[in-house]
């Protein structure tokens, strides 16, 4: 039995339905004109590579609409911290400089 929690917490990310419903009309539409239309593989002078208007661009924003989300990994428990993957070392310092270095810049100078 799944809890109210998770069911919310499932469906945060979800996008309007209008806007789901509307981009993926969007991307099946311009998957057929490249399937269908060689003309649509083709490049505009104004608009330039199509394919990535017909198909790239509505995927991107799919994609957008739920938050970029990769896919495969809606059942990973969300991290809630920063992902430590090493030690932490001390910040690397500048290391002094010879007196006798300076006082020979300084006589060139």
């Amino acid at each position: 039995m799944h809890s109210v929690d998770t069911h919310r917490s499932s469906h945060r990310h979800a996008p309007h339905p209008l806007l789901d419903e509307v981009l993926r009309g969007a991307v099946a539409v311009g998957a057929l004109l490249l399937v269908l239309l060689p003309e649509a593989r083709g490049v505009h002078p104004q608009l330039g590579w199509l394919p990535l208007w017909l198909l790239g661009m509505p995927l991107v924003a799919w994609w957008a609409a739920y938050r970029f989300r990769l896919p495969g990994r809606s059942g990973e428990v969300a991290h809630c911290g920063p992902v430590r993957l090493r030690r932490r070392l001390p910040q690397a310092r500048r290391r002094a400089r010879p007196r006798a270095a300076v006082a020979r810049a300084r006589a060139v100078a």
